[in-house]
């Protein structure tokens, strides 16, 4: 059985397949998926998993270098984008408008739709190496 504390095998698939500066994305249940992007859908019910929830995961795993975010998040969704820079400390944060973001998207290795049902709860993860 796995040890490390990310279960799902598709999300644990392609973070061990990504290099440095591939991309993979974690969005609310509302985002727009492009049909050539692989969706990995855990959503459950309204809110379950959470965006923060997933996210908070899938560092565990993932070297982070960079995060893409639509700057609507700041005004749009606060407590998502204070939550956001505490789970980032130390890794640069990029804004790009919410359309850009969507556009984004085609360059994801997967984009990993959670129950979030909050506005702009969207991010776009950069690998970084951990040498």
């Amino acid at each position: 059985m796995k040890k490390t504390a990310l279960l799902n095998s598709d999300i644990s698939e392609v973070i061990s397949k990504m290099g440095h500066t591939d991309e993979i994305a974690i969005g609310d249940c509302g985002l727009p998926i492009p049909d050539e992007t692989r969706r990995i859908d855990v959503a459950l019910i309204k809110d379950i998993p959470s965006f923060i929830q997933t996210l908070k995961v899938v560092l565990l795993e993932l070297q982070v270098e960079e995060a893409i975010i639509a700057a609507e998040t700041k005004d749009i969704n606060p407590k998502v984008y204070s939550e956001i820079q505490q789970c980032l400390e130390n890794v640069k944060i990029t804004f790009i408008s919410h359309e850009e973001l969507k556009q984004e998207l085609k360059k994801c290795k997967a984009v990993i739709r959670t129950g979030e049902q909050t506005p702009y709860a969207n991010i776009i993860l950069k690998s970084g190496v951990v040498f």
